[in-house]
């Protein structure tokens, strides 16, 4: 054999070895995180979980806060002959289009 047949056979010899240790390694790691990814998809669900409870914690007093104010606001005499008024529009303006279409046709 000639040197150049050693260097060759050498090469291969010492690729192949790094990259059988490579694969044990990566190996090793896909498995390490494949036992972790219960426990960091459990994590993560918890976590998104807490979020929605949160946010729909968040909602709910929004909404009874604006309950409460529209509430107040019917008590309120000024608003509530407002209101009483903008009814009475409304329903003249339903009578009148009443009429309207009515004379159109």
């Amino acid at each position: 054999m000639t040197n150049s047949d050693y260097l060759l056979k050498a090469a291969i010899k010492k690729v192949t070895e790094k990259l059988s240790e490579i694969l044990v390694e990566k190996i090793e790691e896909a498995t390490n995180i494949a036992q972790d990814a219960p426990e960091i998809l459990k994590k993560e669900f918890n976590s998104l979980k807490e979020s929605i409870i949160e946010e729909a914690s968040k909602m709910e007093k929004s909404e009874n806060f604006q309950e409460k104010t529209t509430e107040d606001n019917y008590q309120n005499p000024k608003i509530k002959k407002a209101l009483n008024e903008i009814e009475v529009i409304k329903n003249q303006i339903e009578i009148f289009n009443k009429k309207m279409n009515n004379q159109m046709k």
